[in-house]
Protein backbone atom coordinates (compact mmCIF):
# COMPACT_ATOMS: atom_id res chain seq x y z
CA UNK A 1 0.00 0.00 0.00
CA UNK A 2 1.33 3.40 -0.96
CA UNK A 3 2.12 5.81 1.86
CA UNK A 4 -0.32 8.66 2.36
CA UNK A 5 0.71 12.27 2.84
CA UNK A 6 -1.94 12.58 5.55
CA UNK A 7 -0.13 10.01 7.69
CA UNK A 8 3.12 11.98 7.39
CA UNK A 9 1.25 15.15 8.37
CA UNK A 10 -0.16 13.39 11.44
CA UNK A 11 3.39 12.50 12.45
CA UNK A 12 4.45 16.12 11.91
CA UNK A 13 1.55 17.30 14.05
CA UNK A 14 2.55 14.92 16.84
CA UNK A 15 6.22 15.92 16.65
CA UNK A 16 5.39 19.64 16.68
CA UNK A 17 3.90 19.21 20.16
CA UNK A 18 6.83 17.23 21.58
CA UNK A 19 9.49 18.99 23.62
CA UNK A 20 11.82 16.01 23.94
CA UNK A 21 14.40 15.43 21.20
CA UNK A 22 14.46 11.70 22.02
CA UNK A 23 10.67 11.44 21.70
CA UNK A 24 10.86 13.21 18.35
CA UNK A 25 13.51 10.76 17.11
CA UNK A 26 11.48 7.81 18.36
CA UNK A 27 8.27 9.03 16.65
CA UNK A 28 10.04 9.63 13.35
CA UNK A 29 11.85 6.27 13.55
CA UNK A 30 8.60 4.35 14.11
CA UNK A 31 7.06 6.03 11.08
CA UNK A 32 10.05 5.77 8.72
CA UNK A 33 10.74 2.07 9.26
CA UNK A 34 7.25 1.11 8.00
CA UNK A 35 7.63 2.86 4.63
CA UNK A 36 8.53 1.28 1.32
CA UNK A 37 11.94 2.30 -0.08
CA UNK A 38 10.41 4.80 -2.53
CA UNK A 39 8.04 6.34 0.06
CA UNK A 40 10.97 6.50 2.50
CA UNK A 41 13.00 8.45 -0.05
CA UNK A 42 10.15 10.93 -0.52
CA UNK A 43 9.34 11.30 3.20
CA UNK A 44 12.99 12.05 4.02
CA UNK A 45 13.15 14.66 1.26
CA UNK A 46 9.93 16.32 2.40
CA UNK A 47 11.27 16.44 5.96
CA UNK A 48 14.73 17.86 5.23
CA UNK A 49 14.92 19.74 1.91
CA UNK A 50 14.25 23.47 1.62
CA UNK A 51 11.67 23.33 -1.16
CA UNK A 52 11.42 27.11 -1.38
CA UNK A 53 14.55 27.24 -3.52
CA UNK A 54 13.75 24.03 -5.42
CA UNK A 55 10.21 25.07 -6.35
CA UNK A 56 10.82 28.81 -6.66
CA UNK A 57 7.28 29.55 -5.45
CA UNK A 58 6.96 32.90 -3.69
CA UNK A 59 4.38 33.69 -1.05
CA UNK A 60 2.73 35.98 -3.60
CA UNK A 61 2.21 33.08 -6.00
CA UNK A 62 1.12 30.65 -3.29
CA UNK A 63 -1.34 33.12 -1.76
CA UNK A 64 -2.78 33.81 -5.21
CA UNK A 65 -3.41 30.08 -5.65
CA UNK A 66 -4.94 29.72 -2.17
CA UNK A 67 -7.16 32.79 -2.52
CA UNK A 68 -8.35 31.64 -5.91
CA UNK A 69 -9.07 28.06 -4.81
CA UNK A 70 -10.63 28.75 -1.43
CA UNK A 71 -12.19 32.16 -2.32
CA UNK A 72 -10.22 33.90 0.42
CA UNK A 73 -9.73 37.62 0.94
CA UNK A 74 -6.49 39.16 2.19
CA UNK A 75 -8.32 40.08 5.38
CA UNK A 76 -9.09 36.39 6.02
CA UNK A 77 -5.41 35.44 5.75
CA UNK A 78 -4.25 38.40 7.81
CA UNK A 79 -6.72 37.72 10.63
CA UNK A 80 -5.89 34.00 10.79
CA UNK A 81 -2.16 34.69 10.65
CA UNK A 82 -2.37 37.17 13.53
CA UNK A 83 -4.21 34.55 15.58
CA UNK A 84 -1.80 31.69 14.86
CA UNK A 85 1.55 33.32 14.01
CA UNK A 86 2.13 30.83 11.18
CA UNK A 87 0.76 30.86 7.65
CA UNK A 88 0.37 27.06 7.49
CA UNK A 89 -1.64 27.05 10.72
CA UNK A 90 -3.62 30.01 9.41
CA UNK A 91 -4.69 28.07 6.30
CA UNK A 92 -5.63 25.06 8.44
CA UNK A 93 -7.65 27.30 10.77
CA UNK A 94 -9.56 28.92 7.91
CA UNK A 95 -10.43 25.60 6.30
CA UNK A 96 -11.57 24.09 9.60
CA UNK A 97 -13.67 27.17 10.39
CA UNK A 98 -15.31 26.89 7.00
CA UNK A 99 -15.93 23.19 7.70
CA UNK A 100 -14.27 22.04 4.50
CA UNK A 101 -16.63 19.37 3.28
CA UNK A 102 -15.41 15.92 4.25
CA UNK A 103 -17.71 14.62 1.54
CA UNK A 104 -15.73 16.66 -1.00
CA UNK A 105 -12.50 15.11 0.26
CA UNK A 106 -14.00 11.60 0.21
CA UNK A 107 -14.74 12.04 -3.48
CA UNK A 108 -11.02 12.47 -4.20
CA UNK A 109 -8.40 9.78 -3.75
CA UNK A 110 -6.12 10.30 -0.73
CA UNK A 111 -2.98 12.21 -1.64
CA UNK A 112 -0.08 9.76 -1.69
CA UNK A 113 3.56 10.61 -1.12
CA UNK A 114 4.32 9.46 -4.65
CA UNK A 115 1.67 11.72 -6.17
CA UNK A 116 2.80 14.69 -4.08
CA UNK A 117 6.40 14.14 -5.18
CA UNK A 118 5.37 14.08 -8.85
CA UNK A 119 3.35 17.29 -8.49
CA UNK A 120 6.19 19.08 -6.70
CA UNK A 121 8.56 18.01 -9.47
CA UNK A 122 6.09 19.38 -12.02
CA UNK A 123 6.14 22.74 -10.20
CA UNK A 124 9.96 22.79 -10.08
CA UNK A 125 10.19 22.17 -13.85
CA UNK A 126 7.92 25.11 -14.74
CA UNK A 127 10.22 27.74 -16.26
CA UNK A 128 10.12 30.57 -18.74
CA UNK A 129 7.07 32.14 -20.32
CA UNK A 130 3.85 30.98 -18.72
CA UNK A 131 5.62 29.33 -15.77
CA UNK A 132 3.57 31.22 -13.19
CA UNK A 133 0.31 30.05 -14.79
CA UNK A 134 1.58 26.46 -14.78
CA UNK A 135 2.58 26.69 -11.13
CA UNK A 136 -0.76 28.21 -10.12
CA UNK A 137 -2.62 25.44 -11.93
CA UNK A 138 -0.63 22.66 -10.24
CA UNK A 139 -0.84 24.37 -6.83
CA UNK A 140 -4.62 24.67 -7.04
CA UNK A 141 -4.91 21.04 -8.07
CA UNK A 142 -2.63 19.97 -5.24
CA UNK A 143 -4.45 21.91 -2.53
CA UNK A 144 -7.83 20.79 -3.85
CA UNK A 145 -6.85 17.25 -2.76
CA UNK A 146 -5.67 18.37 0.69
CA UNK A 147 -7.42 18.20 4.05
CA UNK A 148 -6.94 21.15 6.43
CA UNK A 149 -4.04 19.33 8.14
CA UNK A 150 -2.41 18.48 4.82
CA UNK A 151 -2.88 22.08 3.64
CA UNK A 152 -1.04 23.28 6.75
CA UNK A 153 2.08 21.23 6.03
CA UNK A 154 1.88 21.65 2.25
CA UNK A 155 2.08 25.39 2.82
CA UNK A 156 5.08 25.02 5.11
CA UNK A 157 6.87 22.62 2.76
CA UNK A 158 6.37 24.90 -0.25
CA UNK A 159 7.61 27.94 1.71
CA UNK A 160 10.66 26.02 2.91
CA UNK A 161 10.10 25.72 6.66
CA UNK A 162 8.31 22.81 8.39
CA UNK A 163 8.65 24.62 11.75
CA UNK A 164 8.56 21.38 13.78
CA UNK A 165 12.21 21.25 14.86
CA UNK A 166 13.02 18.34 12.55
CA UNK A 167 16.28 18.88 10.72
CA UNK A 168 18.68 16.57 8.92
CA UNK A 169 20.38 15.53 12.16
CA UNK A 170 17.08 14.41 13.75
CA UNK A 171 16.13 12.39 10.67
CA UNK A 172 19.60 10.79 10.58
CA UNK A 173 19.20 9.76 14.24
CA UNK A 174 15.73 8.38 13.48
CA UNK A 175 17.08 6.36 10.56
CA UNK A 176 19.84 5.00 12.76
CA UNK A 177 17.23 3.84 15.28
CA UNK A 178 14.74 2.57 12.68
CA UNK A 179 17.21 0.36 10.81
CA UNK A 180 19.61 -0.47 13.67
CA UNK A 181 22.59 1.26 12.07
CA UNK A 182 25.27 2.77 14.36
CA UNK A 183 24.88 6.53 14.07
CA UNK A 184 28.57 7.17 13.35
CA UNK A 185 28.44 4.74 10.42
CA UNK A 186 25.28 6.35 9.02
CA UNK A 187 26.70 9.84 9.52
CA UNK A 188 29.83 8.93 7.59
CA UNK A 189 27.81 7.35 4.77
CA UNK A 190 25.76 10.53 4.54
CA UNK A 191 28.91 12.64 4.37
CA UNK A 192 30.26 10.46 1.55
CA UNK A 193 27.04 10.27 -0.48
CA UNK A 194 25.77 13.78 0.26
CA UNK A 195 22.18 12.57 -0.02
CA UNK A 196 20.21 11.69 3.12
CA UNK A 197 17.25 10.27 1.17
CA UNK A 198 19.47 7.84 -0.76
CA UNK A 199 21.34 6.96 2.44
CA UNK A 200 17.98 6.17 4.06
CA UNK A 201 16.98 3.83 1.23
CA UNK A 202 20.37 2.11 1.40
CA UNK A 203 19.99 1.60 5.17
CA UNK A 204 16.55 0.03 4.65
CA UNK A 205 17.44 -2.20 1.70
CA UNK A 206 21.04 -3.23 2.49
CA UNK A 207 21.45 -2.58 6.20
CA UNK A 208 24.81 -2.00 7.87
CA UNK A 209 26.83 -3.69 5.13
CA UNK A 210 25.43 -1.33 2.52
CA UNK A 211 26.14 1.69 4.71
CA UNK A 212 29.74 0.59 5.42
CA UNK A 213 30.44 0.12 1.72
CA UNK A 214 29.54 3.68 0.69
CA UNK A 215 32.42 5.32 -1.19
CA UNK A 216 33.17 8.98 -1.77
CA UNK A 217 31.53 10.28 -4.94
CA UNK A 218 33.57 12.89 -6.88
CA UNK A 219 32.01 16.36 -7.02
CA UNK A 220 29.84 15.59 -4.01
CA UNK A 221 30.36 18.63 -1.73
CA UNK A 222 31.27 17.88 1.88
CA UNK A 223 29.70 19.92 4.68
CA UNK A 224 32.30 22.31 6.09
CA UNK A 225 33.72 21.94 9.58
CA UNK A 226 32.91 25.04 11.63
CA UNK A 227 34.86 26.90 14.29
CA UNK A 228 33.66 27.78 17.76
CA UNK A 229 34.07 31.28 19.15
CA UNK A 230 36.77 32.54 21.50
CA UNK A 231 37.00 36.13 22.65
CA UNK A 232 40.74 36.48 23.14
CA UNK A 233 44.01 34.80 22.22
CA UNK A 234 44.56 34.09 25.92
CA UNK A 235 41.28 32.13 26.03
CA UNK A 236 42.57 29.92 23.21
CA UNK A 237 45.96 29.35 24.84
CA UNK A 238 44.32 28.50 28.18
CA UNK A 239 41.82 26.11 26.58
CA UNK A 240 44.16 24.26 24.21
CA UNK A 241 47.02 23.94 26.75
CA UNK A 242 49.34 22.95 23.91
CA UNK A 243 50.86 24.24 20.70
CA UNK A 244 48.23 25.28 18.20
CA UNK A 245 48.06 26.54 14.63
CA UNK A 246 46.90 30.14 14.34
CA UNK A 247 45.70 30.92 10.80
CA UNK A 248 44.64 34.25 9.35
CA UNK A 249 40.83 34.46 9.25
CA UNK A 250 40.30 36.03 5.88
CA UNK A 251 37.17 38.12 5.32
CA UNK A 252 36.11 36.34 2.18
CA UNK A 253 33.83 33.61 0.93
CA UNK A 254 34.67 30.08 1.94
CA UNK A 255 34.83 27.74 -1.04
CA UNK A 256 35.34 24.03 -1.58
CA UNK A 257 37.15 23.15 -4.79
CA UNK A 258 36.85 19.73 -6.42
CA UNK A 259 39.39 18.55 -8.98
CA UNK A 260 38.74 15.21 -10.69
CA UNK A 261 39.79 13.93 -14.11
CA UNK A 262 40.93 17.38 -15.18
CA UNK A 263 37.59 18.99 -14.34
CA UNK A 264 37.18 21.66 -11.65
CA UNK A 265 34.04 22.61 -9.71
CA UNK A 266 33.73 25.27 -7.03
CA UNK A 267 31.13 25.08 -4.26
CA UNK A 268 30.11 27.78 -1.79
CA UNK A 269 29.97 27.43 2.00
CA UNK A 270 26.31 26.48 1.55
CA UNK A 271 27.37 23.76 -0.96
CA UNK A 272 25.98 25.57 -4.01
CA UNK A 273 27.81 25.19 -7.31
CA UNK A 274 29.36 28.62 -8.01
CA UNK A 275 31.86 27.47 -10.64
CA UNK A 276 30.48 29.75 -13.37
CA UNK A 277 30.84 32.83 -11.13
CA UNK A 278 34.57 32.30 -10.55
CA UNK A 279 36.21 31.41 -13.89
CA UNK A 280 39.64 32.71 -12.84
CA UNK A 281 39.61 30.43 -9.78
CA UNK A 282 38.98 27.46 -12.06
CA UNK A 283 41.89 28.55 -14.27
CA UNK A 284 44.46 28.90 -11.49
CA UNK A 285 43.46 25.57 -9.93
CA UNK A 286 43.91 23.84 -13.28
CA UNK A 287 47.47 25.20 -13.40
CA UNK A 288 48.30 23.31 -10.18
CA UNK A 289 49.56 20.11 -11.82
CA UNK A 290 50.04 18.27 -8.51
CA UNK A 291 46.44 18.81 -7.40
CA UNK A 292 44.72 15.73 -8.79
CA UNK A 293 41.57 13.88 -7.70
CA UNK A 294 41.23 16.09 -4.66
CA UNK A 295 38.96 18.35 -2.66
CA UNK A 296 40.56 21.45 -1.16
CA UNK A 297 39.13 24.29 0.90
CA UNK A 298 39.95 27.94 0.77
CA UNK A 299 38.79 31.52 0.97
CA UNK A 300 38.11 33.75 -2.01
CA UNK A 301 38.50 37.47 -1.40
CA UNK A 302 37.90 40.47 -3.61
CA UNK A 303 41.00 42.66 -4.03
CA UNK A 304 41.77 46.03 -5.55
CA UNK A 305 44.37 46.39 -8.29
CA UNK A 306 47.09 46.66 -5.65
CA UNK A 307 46.05 43.33 -4.16
CA UNK A 308 44.57 44.90 -1.02
CA UNK A 309 41.44 43.16 0.40
CA UNK A 310 38.05 44.70 -0.33
CA UNK A 311 35.02 44.38 1.98
CA UNK A 312 33.03 41.13 1.88
CA UNK A 313 30.07 43.07 0.45
CA UNK A 314 32.00 43.73 -2.77
CA UNK A 315 32.80 40.04 -3.19
CA UNK A 316 29.13 39.10 -3.03
CA UNK A 317 28.56 40.97 -6.31
CA UNK A 318 30.64 38.27 -8.01
CA UNK A 319 28.64 35.40 -6.52
CA UNK A 320 25.31 36.96 -7.49
CA UNK A 321 26.36 37.77 -11.04
CA UNK A 322 24.68 35.62 -13.72
CA UNK A 323 25.69 37.57 -16.83
CA UNK A 324 28.72 39.57 -17.86
CA UNK A 325 30.96 37.51 -15.60
CA UNK A 326 34.15 38.09 -17.64
CA UNK A 327 33.67 41.85 -17.53
CA UNK A 328 32.95 41.69 -13.81
CA UNK A 329 36.11 39.62 -13.29
CA UNK A 330 38.15 42.40 -14.91
CA UNK A 331 36.48 45.07 -12.79
CA UNK A 332 36.54 43.11 -9.53
CA UNK A 333 39.42 40.62 -9.38
CA UNK A 334 39.49 37.91 -6.74
CA UNK A 335 42.24 35.98 -5.01
CA UNK A 336 42.21 32.46 -3.58
CA UNK A 337 43.89 31.29 -0.37
CA UNK A 338 43.86 27.58 0.50
CA UNK A 339 43.75 26.22 4.04
CA UNK A 340 42.68 22.54 4.02
CA UNK A 341 42.46 19.35 1.99
CA UNK A 342 39.61 16.86 2.46
CA UNK A 343 40.32 14.41 -0.37
CA UNK A 344 43.79 13.76 -1.80
CA UNK A 345 44.49 11.57 -4.83
CA UNK A 346 41.04 10.05 -4.46
CA UNK A 347 41.45 9.15 -0.77
CA UNK A 348 39.65 10.82 2.14
CA UNK A 349 41.87 12.93 4.38
CA UNK A 350 39.27 14.00 6.94
CA UNK A 351 40.48 11.46 9.53
CA UNK A 352 44.06 12.69 9.26
CA UNK A 353 45.24 15.26 11.82
CA UNK A 354 45.21 18.93 10.86
CA UNK A 355 49.00 19.17 10.68
CA UNK A 356 49.18 16.27 8.20
CA UNK A 357 46.56 17.89 5.99
CA UNK A 358 48.31 21.26 6.05
CA UNK A 359 51.68 19.72 5.25
CA UNK A 360 50.11 17.95 2.27
CA UNK A 361 48.96 21.32 0.92
CA UNK A 362 52.35 22.90 1.49
CA UNK A 363 54.13 20.17 -0.47
CA UNK A 364 51.59 19.91 -3.31
CA UNK A 365 50.50 23.48 -4.02
CA UNK A 366 52.94 25.54 -6.05
CA UNK A 367 51.41 28.91 -6.98
CA UNK A 368 48.17 29.35 -5.01
CA UNK A 369 48.92 30.99 -1.66
CA UNK A 370 48.16 29.01 1.51
CA UNK A 371 46.68 30.93 4.43
CA UNK A 372 49.41 32.32 6.70
CA UNK A 373 49.89 30.24 9.83
CA UNK A 374 51.85 30.42 13.08
CA UNK A 375 52.30 27.34 15.27
CA UNK A 376 52.96 28.30 18.87
CA UNK A 377 51.90 28.09 22.50
CA UNK A 378 53.43 31.44 23.34
CA UNK A 379 50.83 34.09 24.20
CA UNK A 380 52.90 37.07 23.06
CA UNK A 381 53.76 35.47 19.72
CA UNK A 382 50.11 34.54 19.10
CA UNK A 383 48.82 38.00 20.05
CA UNK A 384 51.38 39.66 17.77
CA UNK A 385 50.29 37.37 14.90
CA UNK A 386 46.64 38.27 15.60
CA UNK A 387 47.44 42.00 15.59
CA UNK A 388 49.25 41.71 12.28
CA UNK A 389 46.33 39.78 10.79
CA UNK A 390 44.00 42.68 11.66
CA UNK A 391 46.46 45.23 10.28
CA UNK A 392 46.54 43.28 7.00
CA UNK A 393 42.77 43.72 6.68
CA UNK A 394 41.70 40.25 7.84
CA UNK A 395 38.91 39.42 10.31
CA UNK A 396 41.20 37.87 12.91
CA UNK A 397 42.56 34.34 13.34
CA UNK A 398 41.32 30.76 13.54
CA UNK A 399 43.17 28.61 16.07
CA UNK A 400 43.28 24.87 15.34
CA UNK A 401 44.46 21.95 17.42
CA UNK A 402 47.35 20.27 15.60
CA UNK A 403 45.80 16.82 16.07
CA UNK A 404 42.24 17.85 15.11
CA UNK A 405 40.53 15.68 12.51
CA UNK A 406 37.96 17.17 10.13
CA UNK A 407 34.37 16.84 11.37
CA UNK A 408 32.03 17.70 8.44
CA UNK A 409 29.13 19.93 9.42
CA UNK A 410 30.15 20.14 13.07
CA UNK A 411 30.83 23.34 15.03
CA UNK A 412 33.10 22.35 17.87
CA UNK A 413 35.98 23.58 20.02
CA UNK A 414 38.77 21.91 18.02
CA UNK A 415 38.87 25.10 15.96
CA UNK A 416 38.31 28.49 17.60
CA UNK A 417 37.96 31.83 15.84
CA UNK A 418 39.04 35.12 17.39
CA UNK A 419 37.74 38.12 15.49
CA UNK A 420 38.54 41.79 15.70
CA UNK A 421 35.69 43.91 16.97
CA UNK A 422 34.44 47.34 16.00
CA UNK A 423 33.09 49.81 18.52
CA UNK A 424 29.64 48.85 19.83
CA UNK A 425 26.90 51.34 18.95
CA UNK A 426 24.12 52.68 21.15
CA UNK A 427 21.11 52.78 18.84
CA UNK A 428 17.42 53.49 19.20
CA UNK A 429 14.55 51.11 18.41
CA UNK A 430 12.24 53.00 16.03
CA UNK A 431 10.17 50.08 14.76
CA UNK A 432 9.85 46.35 14.62
CA UNK A 433 7.99 43.34 13.30
CA UNK A 434 6.08 40.63 15.11
CA UNK A 435 7.87 37.32 14.97
CA UNK A 436 6.82 33.82 13.97
CA UNK A 437 6.24 30.57 15.81
CA UNK A 438 6.58 31.05 19.54
CA UNK A 439 7.47 34.72 18.96
CA UNK A 440 4.39 35.58 16.95
CA UNK A 441 2.87 37.69 19.74
CA UNK A 442 6.08 39.63 20.36
CA UNK A 443 7.62 42.55 18.52
CA UNK A 444 10.97 40.82 18.19
CA UNK A 445 12.69 42.02 15.00
CA UNK A 446 13.81 45.59 15.57
CA UNK A 447 14.69 48.50 13.30
CA UNK A 448 17.77 50.19 14.77
CA UNK A 449 18.49 53.87 14.19
CA UNK A 450 21.28 56.35 14.81
CA UNK A 451 20.73 60.00 15.69
CA UNK A 452 21.05 62.41 12.76
CA UNK A 453 21.74 65.82 14.36
CA UNK A 454 21.39 67.64 11.03
CA UNK A 455 17.83 66.41 10.60
CA UNK A 456 17.11 66.32 14.35
CA UNK A 457 15.74 62.82 13.79
CA UNK A 458 16.72 59.15 13.76
CA UNK A 459 17.84 57.26 10.67
CA UNK A 460 17.69 53.46 10.37
CA UNK A 461 20.97 51.62 9.85
CA UNK A 462 20.01 48.03 10.58
CA UNK A 463 17.58 45.39 11.77
CA UNK A 464 17.98 42.43 14.13
CA UNK A 465 16.07 39.82 16.11
CA UNK A 466 19.15 38.46 17.85
CA UNK A 467 20.52 38.89 21.35
CA UNK A 468 17.55 39.15 23.72
CA UNK A 469 15.85 36.58 25.95
CA UNK A 470 12.17 35.63 25.67
CA UNK A 471 11.49 37.59 28.84
CA UNK A 472 13.11 40.69 27.33
CA UNK A 473 11.13 40.29 24.09
CA UNK A 474 7.90 40.06 26.08
CA UNK A 475 8.73 43.07 28.23
CA UNK A 476 9.82 45.20 25.25
CA UNK A 477 6.63 44.30 23.38
CA UNK A 478 4.49 45.64 26.22
CA UNK A 479 6.42 48.91 26.13
CA UNK A 480 6.58 49.27 22.34
CA UNK A 481 2.88 48.51 21.82
CA UNK A 482 2.09 51.59 23.90
CA UNK A 483 4.38 53.68 21.68
CA UNK A 484 3.07 52.65 18.25
CA UNK A 485 2.61 55.57 15.87
CA UNK A 486 1.94 53.57 12.69
CA UNK A 487 0.99 50.00 11.79
CA UNK A 488 1.81 48.30 8.47
CA UNK A 489 0.50 44.75 8.71
CA UNK A 490 2.76 42.97 11.21
CA UNK A 491 5.24 45.85 11.13
CA UNK A 492 4.98 48.76 13.57
CA UNK A 493 6.76 52.09 13.87
CA UNK A 494 7.18 53.47 17.37
CA UNK A 495 8.21 56.57 19.26
CA UNK A 496 11.98 56.51 19.77
CA UNK A 497 12.30 55.71 23.47
CA UNK A 498 14.49 52.63 23.99
CA UNK A 499 18.26 52.57 23.54
CA UNK A 500 20.09 49.28 22.93
CA UNK A 501 23.79 48.49 22.71
CA UNK A 502 24.47 46.77 19.40
CA UNK A 503 27.46 44.72 18.30
CA UNK A 504 28.08 43.80 14.66
CA UNK A 505 30.72 42.50 12.26
CA UNK A 506 30.91 45.33 9.79
CA UNK A 507 29.24 48.47 8.49
CA UNK A 508 28.35 48.31 4.81
CA UNK A 509 27.12 50.75 2.23
CA UNK A 510 23.45 50.01 1.53
CA UNK A 511 20.55 51.29 -0.55
CA UNK A 512 18.09 49.54 1.74
CA UNK A 513 17.97 52.41 4.24
CA UNK A 514 17.93 56.19 3.62
CA UNK A 515 20.99 56.48 5.88
CA UNK A 516 23.05 54.73 3.20
CA UNK A 517 24.48 52.27 5.74
CA UNK A 518 23.61 48.81 7.05
CA UNK A 519 25.04 46.77 9.91
CA UNK A 520 26.25 43.27 9.03
CA UNK A 521 25.31 40.56 11.56
CA UNK A 522 23.89 43.00 14.11
CA UNK A 523 23.08 41.67 17.57
CA UNK A 524 21.71 43.41 20.67
CA UNK A 525 24.21 43.09 23.51
CA UNK A 526 21.98 44.70 26.15
CA UNK A 527 19.17 47.18 26.67
CA UNK A 528 20.51 50.53 27.88
CA UNK A 529 17.79 51.47 30.35
CA UNK A 530 20.25 54.01 31.76
CA UNK A 531 20.41 56.05 28.54
CA UNK A 532 18.09 58.59 26.98
CA UNK A 533 17.60 58.61 23.21
CA UNK A 534 19.46 61.93 23.03
CA UNK A 535 22.56 60.00 24.12
CA UNK A 536 22.37 57.56 21.19
CA UNK A 537 25.29 57.40 18.77
CA UNK A 538 25.09 59.65 15.74
CA UNK A 539 25.18 58.86 12.05
CA UNK A 540 28.48 60.74 11.98
CA UNK A 541 29.98 58.15 14.33
CA UNK A 542 28.61 55.37 12.10
CA UNK A 543 30.19 57.05 9.08
CA UNK A 544 33.48 57.38 10.95
CA UNK A 545 33.55 53.67 11.85
CA UNK A 546 32.70 52.79 8.25
CA UNK A 547 35.67 54.83 6.98
CA UNK A 548 37.93 53.45 9.71
CA UNK A 549 37.42 49.98 8.27
CA UNK A 550 39.36 51.09 5.20
CA UNK A 551 42.46 51.87 7.20
CA UNK A 552 43.01 48.11 6.81
CA UNK A 553 40.94 47.42 3.68
CA UNK A 554 40.63 49.04 0.32
CA UNK A 555 37.38 50.43 -1.02
CA UNK A 556 35.61 50.92 -4.31
CA UNK A 557 34.51 54.50 -4.75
Amino acid sequence: MKGSFLRLCEIYETVEKLSSRNETIESMAEYLKELSPEDLRIAVKLSTINFRETLNVSWTTLSEALKGLYKLADADLYKAFNETGDIGSAIKSILEFRSLSRQTLLLTKPLTLEELNLLLREISKAEGSGSKYKKLKVLKGLFSKASPLEAKYLTRIILGDLRIGVKEGIIAKALSEAFHIPYKALERALMLSGDLAETAVLAKTHGLNGILNVKYIPFNPIKPMLAGMAYSIKEVIDEFKDRAAFEHKIDGARVQIHVFNGKVKVFSRGLKDVTSSLPEIVDIVKEETKLKDCVVEGEVIAVDFNGKPLPFQELMHRFKRLRGIEEEARKLPVKLYLFDVLVAEGSLMIDEPYITRRNYLIHRVESIPIVDCLITQNLEEAEDFYRRALEAGHEGVVAKRLDSVYHPGVRGREWLKVKGTLDALDLVIVGGEYGYGRRYKWISDYFLAALDPALENFTVIGKTFKGLTDAEFENLTKILENDVVKREGRRVWVKPRIVVEVIYNEIQKSRRYPSGFALRFARIARIRWDKNVEEADTIDKVRGIYLKQFERKSSIS
